[in-house]
């Protein structure tokens, strides 16, 4: 990494530790926050590069949850290692020349991956997910489906519309499929291993909800990348037109 990345990757780790204290709003499940501040490196991951995108969302993930509940082993095996995982893979994609029946299996991929995630706690364990999560099954299906759904349609307008969004649709289903994984079960890994009265978990997770705890983590978080993603980025590329931004801040920087 080139000495402006460097800089710039602690850009962004600060913005995201800050953003996403401010924007979870108390609101989780599974000790999963509602995030949308994941916008923010994202971007940084399209405009400077996976590494960039990748390393400044570990270090302001981790940033933000020694602030908030204080525990680095849990920030280091479920919110750095998915943080980063996410958005080099967002960086990645959006940088890599994919034909187009590629794009299609991956967003046909991230679908059913999202789609059996939903249904697997709430229809399987109807009375164990009212327990855990105070929501009927109808309510979760209805809620999380909607959200899905939304995601879905934003693809394929941006598959329709938009064909310079394709690459950076696609690595979002991607990079949040598998951050979303990494989070679901390493969270209910720890949740079993380190749960005490005074910790941050009460009690254990069941392994039943990890596919319901990757369902929240991707329903909350990808809307708004698909959606707040692409017009800041378009309006960063105006702003400094070159190829790739980061050569832009590195001529500037030289």
């Amino acid at each position: 990494m080139r000495s402006s990345e460097i800089a710039i990757t602690g850009i962004c780790a600060a913005l995201y530790a800050v953003i996403g204290l401010l924007t979870s709003f108390g609101l989780s499940l599974g000790g999963v926050a509602f995030w949308p501040a994941v916008v923010i490196p994202s971007i940084f991951a399209v405009l400077f590069g996976p590494w960039v995108g990748g390393i400044g969302a570990a270090i302001g993930i981790f940033i933000r949850d020694i602030m908030y509940h204080g525990d680095p082993l849990l920030s280091l095996s479920a919110g750095v290692t998915s943080n980063f995982a996410m958005c080099f893979l967002i960086g990645y994609f959006s940088r890599t020349n994919l034909s187009r029946k590629k794009l299609g299996f991956g967003v046909i991929i991230g679908g059913i991956i999202i789609v059996v995630g939903i249904l697997l706690p709430t229809v399987l364990l109807p009375t164990e997910s009212l327990l855990f999560t105070g929501l009927t099954t109808s309510e979760i299906i209805a809620l999380l489906t909607l959200v899905v759904i939304a995601s879905i349609l934003a693809v394929v307008i941006i598959f329709a519309f938009k064909k310079e969004w394709r690459n950076f649709s696609v690595g979002a289903l991607i990079g949040q499929g598998v951050g979303a994984t990494i989070v679901a079960i390493a969270v209910w890994i720890y949740s079993n291993l380190f749960f005490s009265p005074n910790g941050y978990f009460k009690s254990p997770i069941p392994s039943s909800f990890v596919p319901l705890v990757f369902v929240w983590t991707v329903a909350t978080e990808i809307p708004f990348v698909l959606v707040l993603g692409p017009p800041i980025i378009k309006a960063c590329y105006r702003a400094f037109p070159s190829r790739t931004f980061s050569q832009k801040i590195e001529k500037k920087a030289t």
